[in-house]
């Protein structure tokens, strides 16, 4: 009787929906946004000299509206929670701007579109306006994708090791997340390194900073003071531009369905557009346990449905980034937020997408102040995909990255700023030897996210001795190297009939078919020997 009364007294608490901690908790959800965003324009803007107005006008509202809804529907599960718990110290699971596949998207799906678009002759305005429909469209697939996925996620969880899933994201993280932010922080040595020391400071050293001042805040705010404070004597390196001019790009999320102009060319896009998707179920699965293990136990189904419905109004009203629920829910309840902080991020990234404000944020602080915000996600990501896997799967896991060091490296070369047009075509088919190099780089990297996520799982089937998993794996390999799925012999990473291709493009998908094929087979009968039936341990070195 005691008890039932204790519970019914505990269930009569008010939820305690925002405290001190919401603050803490709101600045580094906000940060995180707000670098995905800068990111974004940074690469379409400046890497691809995309028109700063359609990305600040057209594409940041909708991608900033997902935010909003994404968060508030959080929100309110929150309370639901706590009053079906009788929890007053409920913390809301935090939704926000999947860091991965935005980047991704930027680098190998809008930028690559939008030069291609205008290489066939288009003119530069209408290849951007035809680029932010292949944006959206893609978004409307991988919400379509995620919503399939979030009754089927644990199934992919449970079938595909989790050096494949977790490989495959740990690659981006190295490549993509990593590597690229260290470029702008080294480009500012001495604004970046303050920024990214206080990063590893507070976050992975995790050390205190004086009067709990929230260690992403002080990174920020310093490092932005710092830059404009020596910038103009030239210390801070790079070009300093001053302060930004005060403009605001004002434009409503508005429901439009410019994204059916987008559809058929970005069906070539789904090979990237679906492992991002799948991985985000994933990841929302591992997002939704730990934080039942934290003490709030979400509904994974809803979660998951949210980010996925969050995501398709996103496209739906002009974005080109997906939410995900991200990893650190416990971070942030030992924060000692609530629900508040969600509420924050809500109000402050929508309303910014809106109201113009959070293109003027983008502009004002340095990408070398927010790139060390990414380091952290890479490493968190890097280290997660080591940790959560079997210790015996690591070879597996950095098996994993090569697709999307691949993918990088054919980036770079196919940027015409460092190789020119001509002398990549030239390097693409030089009969010099059987595959030319820069041909076998490119389509390595082309199909990056599938092909990670199949090497890892082939590797660790193998590892396990489990050779006729294995073997499966290295089919599917085979045929979807046949059709360019993965492995695409040309340069965009368009899907194709193999028999249609000319050149030396035309040996590609035949001879890596062949050679998965033949790979998979001799796992199959290397099976059967005395040896492959001992137990599975350490590879002999």
């Amino acid at each position: 009787m005691e008890m039932k009364d204790d519970a019914m007294n505990e269930a009569g608490k008010k939820y305690k929906w925002f405290v001190l901690g919401d603050l803490n908790g709101f600045f580094g959800l906000m940060f995180d946004n707000l670098t995905v965003l800068s990111f974004l324009a940074g690469i379409l803007i400046f890497v691809f000299q995309f028109p700063a107005d359609i990305v600040y006008g057209r594409m940041f509202p909708g991608t900033a509206f997902g935010v909003l809804f994404g968060d508030l529907v959080y929100t309110w599960m929150a309370f639901r929670l706590a009053k079906r718990t009788g929890n007053t110290e409920v913390t809301a699971m935090p939704l926000g701007l999947d860091t991965p596949s935005t980047i991704g998207i930027a680098l190998v799906v809008l930028g690559p579109a939008f030069i291609q678009l205008k290489a066939e002759g288009m003119p530069a305005r209408d290849a951007a306006m035809m680029t932010w429909y292949i944006g959206m469209a893609t978004m409307m697939f991988m919400g379509v994708i995620k919503i399939v996925f979030s009754f089927l996620g644990r199934w992919v969880q449970k079938i595909v090791p989790q050096a494949g899933l977790l490989g495959s994201l740990a690659g981006i993280g190295l490549a993509l997340l990593g590597l690229i932010p260290l470029v702008d922080i080294f480009g500012m040595p001495l604004v970046g390194l303050i920024s990214l020391g206080l990063i590893l400071y507070t976050l992975v050293a995790g050390i205190g900073l004086p009067w709990k001042t929230p260690g992403v805040l002080a990174a920020v705010v310093i490092g932005t003071v710092l830059y404009y404070l020596i910038g103009p004597s030239g210390l801070a390196g790079g070009i300093y531009s001053g302060p930004p001019a005060v403009q605001l790009h004002y434009a409503l999320p508005i429901p439009t369905l410019g994204f059916l102009h987008g559809i058929v060319p970005a069906l070539k896009y789904l090979p990237i557009a679906i492992p991002f998707g799948i991985l985000t179920i994933v990841g929302g699965i591992n997002v939704t346990e730990s934080a039942r293990v934290a003490g709030d136990d979400y509904s994974t189904k809803w979660i998951l449905l949210t980010e996925a419905v969050a995501t398709i109004l996103a496209g739906l009203s002009g974005g080109v980034a997906q939410s995900t629920p991200y990893i650190g829910q416990p971070a942030y309840k030992h924060m000692g937020a609530r629900a508040g902080y969600t509420v924050l991020t809500a109000i402050f990234i929508g309303l910014g997408g809106i109201l113009g404000y959070v293109s003027f944020f983008v502009e004002l602080i340095p990408r070398a102040v927010l790139a060390p915000i990414l380091i952290f996600v890479a490493l968190d990501i890097m280290v997660q995909a080591f940790q959560a896997s079997p210790v015996r799967h690591a070879p597996a896991v950095a098996f994993a990255f090569f697709p999307t060091v691949a993918r990088l490296i054919a980036l770079k070369l196919g940027d015409p700023k460092f190789v020119p047009v001509d002398v990549f075509q030239k390097l693409l088919n030089t009969a010099e030897k059987p595959l030319p190099e820069l041909l076998v780089t490119v389509a390595l990297g082309n199909g990056f996210i599938i092909t990670a996520m199949l090497w890892g799982a082939f590797l660790a089937e193998l590892i396990d001795r489990r050779f006729k998993r294995s073997a499966i794996y290295l089919i599917v390999l085979a045929a979807f190297s046949f059709f360019g799925i993965v492995h695409s012999a040309l340069p965009d990473g368009q899907m194709y009939f193999p028999w249609q291709l000319t050149g030396l493009a035309q040996q590609v998908p035949y001879q890596f078919t062949l050679a998965y094929v033949v790979l998979a087979i001799l796992f199959l009968v290397l099976g059967r020997t005395r040896q492959a039936r001992e137990p599975a341990g350490m590879p002999a070195h």
